[in-house]
């Protein structure tokens, strides 16, 4: 449906018709399909989706989609370190653990390719100025997590994955 544009839906919505002239959409298929030979063939549902749209809205111009919302860099952070803590935890635990979506955890983790080194270089700059309580405490509480042997969340440590 995304190569009929807004005067394509328009000349459907006119095939269709109104009040007694009416047709029905397997003569709109038909007509479409011999007025346009040389686009992708129609189906009913595309109809059916267009008339829809027309008698909810009044127009059939493309409807802009919400605008996203943004993820703050603490948060993308945090969603990291996490990650980096326990490198085998699902996307969805991760989700749930930062109160975000499912999918945009996964386009985080799409777009930050090269996560791990980012991590790493933020803990060395933390070890470098000496700042251990980043992010109101979340760095503090994985530091002390390690201690234990265990991550933030709870799950035990390998002794040999423990970086003093």
């Amino acid at each position: 449906m995304s190569y009929l544009t807004e005067s394509l839906k328009i000349e459907i919505l006119m095939t269709i018709g109104y009040g007694d002239r009416a047709r029905t959409q397997c003569e709109v298929v038909r007509l479409f399909r011999e007025t346009h030979p040389d686009l992708p063939p129609l189906n009913q549902g595309t109809i059916s989706k267009i008339e829809a749209q027309y008698r909810e809205m009044g127009h059939v111009r493309k409807v802009p989609s919400k605008r996203q919302a943004v993820v703050d860099d603490d948060t993308k952070l945090n969603l990291l370190l996490a990650l980096e803590e326990n490198p085998i935890t699902p996307a969805r635990q991760l989700a749930r653990d930062s109160n975000l979506n499912h999918k945009t955890v996964l386009k985080i983790l799409k777009y930050e390719k090269n996560a791990h080194i980012k991590c790493k270089l933020f803990k060395s700059y933390l070890k470098m100025i000496q700042i251990d309580d980043y992010s109101e405490g979340r760095w503090l509480q994985i530091k002390k997590a390690k201690k234990k042997g265990t991550t933030a969340n709870g799950n035990r440590i390998p002794p040999r994955c423990i970086d003093e």
